[in-house]
């Protein structure tokens, strides 16, 4: 506009000629002439020019055309944007219908420019610059796949996860039995080995298997999804709900692997996810293969290029699926999953604590501190004890046996190992001796073991060895006391009603 205005001035205030006008302003004569006669056409002279802005200047000399008159029928443009939207749809297909009954529809060139033109003026979307290694998108595809069951026939539906990342665009696509948190982040898992490395920043959906307070500004992960991420390494972005831009890498790979993938296998029948995610792997080998029709090279290539060298490492182990639980310590310092019982530190009894339940152990954790740790067990019913978790009384009974008993018994003396014996083979079942036994324990503390041997050394002479018969000898004394049973003296006199020692015999 400045030398349009310059023309204006040189020639209609200043007078000089079209060809010094050319010559001061280094443009054609032509061009000269055109700038005043617009302006004369626009009936502006340079007092008028000088009173408006360049837009009005412009809108002044360059009036817009006349829009001409069209006999073509125009495409809705709404309906095709949302159409688009649909699985493997594309503006070829929808021209086609559009195009098939309508002899007076655009030819598919103007068809495209038009819709384009349109799209223009919907909301604009940002420009979005990835960083090589930095940003793996994640999402399940809208498309399902059927898997039959041989033995039954029943159909049910496979779910497609596609992560891509978002440097080179190189994907991974695999089949998961349905959308639970165990099938997102198994997925995820395998996306990363995929790779062959770990990205610094996930993005995922803002679904209620991964996140637990959705939010549109803090969204929280659940626990497993942050276990996930630090044994990872790796930070979690969860997109905004309703925002596909925030991840628009995966939305786009979606659409590839629908139409790339999907559609190629619409007329296969699968009787197993094994044999789907073979057919899919094949397919997502000649994918990352296609060669990028505006850039140089393929998926693979740029992935190798660019995010390969940028990836961190994979940790050592895999990451183990896992559940949590929140469970009660029993009064006797157990607590139960699937109706088995697992044992705590007895210190805790009657504390909240929560579970982590992996496929072979079972954890207890207590104020975020592991406490316990036992092996997986599937008997209902059954216990799972550790004897450091039991109370010092508890523990010493455990740790007797009956052998254990007896060797005990025979340190005192050889009458307290009798009856201690006696304890153990008279009940029927060795453990209910076991109190008695502990009892005779307690008399030797009180009543020292020389005494605790006379005692049950008078208990065997009346052929009573019970703990009650050997704790009232010990008490009333009759253990320092001479046995009442004569050991020498003259013979008892012969009567009929005498039987003698034999007869006791």
């Amino acid at each position: 506009m400045r030398r349009i205005r310059e023309t204006l001035r040189l020639h209609l205030q200043a007078g000089l000629s079209y060809n010094e006008v050319a010559r001061t302003l280094r443009i054609s004569k032509s061009v000269a002439g055109k700038y005043v006669s617009l302006a004369r056409a626009a009936a502006v002279d340079w007092e008028v020019a000088q009173t408006l802005t360049d837009e009005e200047l412009e809108a002044r000399l360059y009036r817009p055309a006349l829009p001409r008159s069209s006999q073509q029928l125009a495409a809705d443009n709404a309906w095709i944007h949302q159409e688009l939207k649909r699985p493997g749809v594309t503006l070829q297909l929808l021209w086609e219908e559009y195009a098939r009954d309508n002899p007076l529809a655009y030819k598919y060139t103007s068809f495209c420019i038009k819709y384009r033109g349109w799209t223009q003026t919907l909301k604009r979307s940002m420009r979005q610059v990835h960083i090589a290694g930095e940003k793996l998108f994640v999402d399940y595809a809208g498309q399902t796949v059927p898997i039959i069951d041989a033995g039954t026939g029943e159909i049910s539906a496979a779910q497609i996860f596609v992560a891509t990342l978002g440097a080179s665009n190189y994907t991974f696509a695999c089949a998961t039995a349905g959308q639970t948190t165990a099938d997102w982040i198994g997925a995820q898992v395998r996306a990363l080995e995929f790779f062959g490395g770990v990205v610094r920043l996930i993005v995922p959906d803002q679904t209620r298997a991964l996140i637990k307070c959705p939010d549109r500004y803090d969204p929280e992960p659940n626990r497993l999804y942050d276990e996930f991420a630090a044994h990872y390494n790796c930070a979690l972005l969860a997109a905004r709900p309703a925002h596909p831009r925030d991840k628009p890498k995966v939305e786009n790979s979606v659409l590839v692997v629908e139409r790339w993938i999907l559609a190629r296998l619409r007329n296969r029948r699968f009787f197993s996810l094994a044999e789907l995610n073979g057919a899919i792997a094949q397919l997502l080998v000649e994918l990352n293969e296609r060669p990028f029709k505006k850039l140089p090279g393929c998926r693979r290539s740029a992935f190798e290029q660019i995010d390969a060298p940028a990836l961190q490492p994979l940790p050592a182990t895999r990451f183990e699926l896992c559940s949590w639980k929140s469970a009660k310590v029993n009064i006797d310092y157990h607590v139960e999953f699937e109706a088995h019982y697992y044992s705590v530190p007895h210190r805790l009894v009657g504390t909240p604590v929560e579970l982590r339940i992996t496929s072979a152990l079972v954890e207890c954790f207590a104020a975020n501190q592991r406490v316990a740790c036992h092996a997986r067990s599937h008997k209902r019913g059954a216990f799972t004890t550790l004897p450091e978790h039991m109370p010092a009384s508890h523990r010493a009974h455990l740790e007797w046996t009956p052998q254990k008993l007896i060797d005990w018994g025979k340190r005192i003396g050889v009458s307290t190992a009798a009856v201690v014996t006696w304890q153990l083979e008279h009940r029927p079942h060795p453990e209910q001796g076991y109190r008695a036994c502990l009892g005779l324990k307690r008399m030797a503390r009180e009543f020292t073991p020389a005494r605790l041997e006379a005692a049950c050394a008078r208990a065997l002479s009346i052929r009573s060895p019970q703990l009650r018969s050997v704790t009232s000898i010990l008490k009333t004394g009759l253990d320092r006391q001479q046995s009442l049973l004569p050991t020498t003296g003259a013979a008892l006199p012969a009567h009929d009603n005498v039987r003698g020692p034999d007869y006791y015999h």
